[in-house]
C-alpha cells in the first residue's frame, strides 16, 4: 500500500493511503503515520486529525523495515487554552497545491538575558529534513525565536513558497502583524528585509509542547545551542 503526504495539526508526515489516494484507515478510525522518508518508527493518527496536502504517493521502498507503531501524542489533542490560537497549517492560498519547503524554528534561553540560542529544522518539499542551531551569546528567549525565524530564510533555497512554524506570538506579531516592537528594533528590521527580498514567506503559530514532533526538536536543537555554546548552519544539499 502507499503512503500519502497530509499535515498532522502543524507537521508534515506520511500517511498510509488506499491505492487511490485515499487515507487507509484501521479498526478505530487511525491511520498509520512515518515522520518523513527513511523513518522506521510507526505511529498512529487519528483520521480527523489529518490533512492531504499533495495528490503525490509514495511507495513502501521509501521505507526501511516498520518499527513496532505506538500511540504517542499524536493520537489525542491536548487542552488548548482559550487564549492560544489554533495552528491553521497550510494557508489558504497554497493549500492543495503546496509544494515549497517548510522550517520549524524555536529560541532558548538560560536566565532570560543569559545564554541564548536558536534552533531551525528545514524540511524539503520532498520531506527531508535538515537541522541547524546557533549561539547567541547573552541575550533573550525573544532574540533567539526571531533568530531562528532569520536563518530558516536564509537557510532555507529561494526558490517557491517557505511556511515558517513558530511558537512565538510575539515573533509572528512584530513580523506580520504590525506589533510594535520595544527592543530588538534591529533585528526585527533585519528579518522584514529577509522577509519582503525572499517574497513568499509565512509564518504559522504553533503550540510549544504539543506533540509536534518537529517543534519539539527545534527546541532541542536551541537547547544544544546553549549548553554546548556552539553553532551549525543548516546545509541544504
Amino acid at each position: 500500500m502507499p503512503w500519502a503526504w497530509a499535515l498532522l495539526r502543524g507537521t508534515r508526515v506520511l500517511a498510509r493511503a488506499s491505492a487511490d489516494g485515499s487515507l487507509l484507515a484501521e479498526a478505530g478510525g487511525r491511520v498509520e503515520i512515518r515522520y518523513g522518508l527513511g523513518h522506521e518508527k510507526a505511529y498512529r493518527a487519528a483520521t480527523h486529525n489529518l490533512e492531504r496536502l499533495t495528490e503525490e504517493l509514495v511507495g513502501d521502498e521509501a521505507f526501511g523495515p516498520a518499527g513496532e507503531a505506538t500511540a504517542a501524542s499524536v493520537e489525542a489533542p491536548k487542552a488548548r487554552s482559550k487564549s492560544a490560537p489554533k495552528a491553521s497549517g497550510i494557508p489558504k492560498e497554497i493549500q492543495g497545491a503546496y509544494a515549497g519547503w517548510m522550517a520549524y524554528t524555536d529560541g532558548a534561553c538560560s536566565g532570560n538575558p543569559g545564554p541564548a540560542g536558536s534552533g531551525v529544522v528545514l524540511v524539503s518539499p520532498s520531506g527531508a529534513t535538515t537541522e541547524g542551531y546557533e549561539y547567541l551569546g547573552n541575550s533573550t528567549n525573544n532574540v533567539g525565536e526571531l533568530t531562528g525565524i532569520l536563518r530558516a530564510i536564509e537557510w532555507a533555497p529561494a526558490e517557491g513558497p517557505l511556511l515558517v512554524y513558530t511558537d512565538s506570538q510575539y515573533a509572528i506579531g512584530v513580523l506580520q502583524k504590525g506589533w510594535k516592537a520595544k527592543a530588538n528594533p534591529e533585528l526585527i528590521a533585519l528579518a522584514k528585509q529577509r522577509i519582503a527580498a525572499r517574497g513568499q514567506v509565512r509564518l504559522e503559530y504553533v503550540r510549544a509542547h504539543a506533540g509536534h514532533a518537529l517543534n519539539e526538536k527545534a527546541d532541542e536543537l536551541a537547547r544544544r545551542a546553549v549548553t554546548s555554546r556552539g553553532s551549525r548552519k543548516a546545509e541544504v544539499r
